[in-house]
């Protein structure tokens, strides 16, 4: 063992498990909430209403209709033919929204645990819609799934997020707000 991993900090973990939750790994983990943030506001851009692709199937109609086209989950195929097919303007608006949302709160690490369990839930959307799509590659939507999984398991939004600056806050509150707030953040 070496010297560093036998050296003790004040509460009792060794140096090497100190270094697990020290300033590097806080940077890593902010950098990362940013990265994914980034991701979901650059993949705003192609998502344009007011048809969304519908009138040339092109952009988000175009990758929805491989959900029927190329079948993932039977069961949801049907469901985006006959419900979100036919009112693909509302769909693509809420999608527009939710993914828009989802930069936004990361990007501010603000609300991140239920921003990060949105974002698995639109992965899981977007996987079950594109995976059987003839030339994807599969593992980037098991990533985003992943990295969505550790920045709830980490609590992103409290490394250079406003969930840190926020949560004293929130727990000196006792309204019903701050305690959705922080089991949020």
């Amino acid at each position: 063992m070496s010297d560093l991993a036998a050296t003790t900090t004040p509460g009792g973990r060794t140096a090497t498990e100190a270094l697990d939750s020290g300033p590097a790994a806080r940077a890593v983990i902010a950098g990362l909430r940013i990265a994914v943030a980034l991701m979901w506001i650059q993949n705003v851009g192609w998502k344009i209403p007011p048809d969304f692709g519908r009138d040339d199937h092109t952009g988000l109609f175009q990758w929805t209709s491989y959900a029927v086209e190329h079948p993932v989950v039977p069961p949801f195929s049907w469901l985006v033919q006959y419900v979100v097919l036919p009112n693909f303007a509302l769909f693509g608006y809420a999608t527009l929204l939710v993914e828009f949302s989802l930069g936004a709160f990361l990007l501010a690490g603000l609300l991140t645990r239920f921003w990060a369990a949105i974002g698995i839930l639109q992965t899981l959307a977007i996987t079950m819609s594109i995976l059987n799509t003839p030339n994807e590659w599969h593992w980037s939507y098991y990533l985003m799934l992943a990295v969505h999984a550790v920045l709830i398991a980490t609590a992103a939004g409290r490394s250079a997020g406003l969930d840190g600056l926020l949560r004293p806050r929130w727990r000196a509150s006792s309204t019903r707000l701050a305690r959705l707030a922080l089991r949020a953040s």
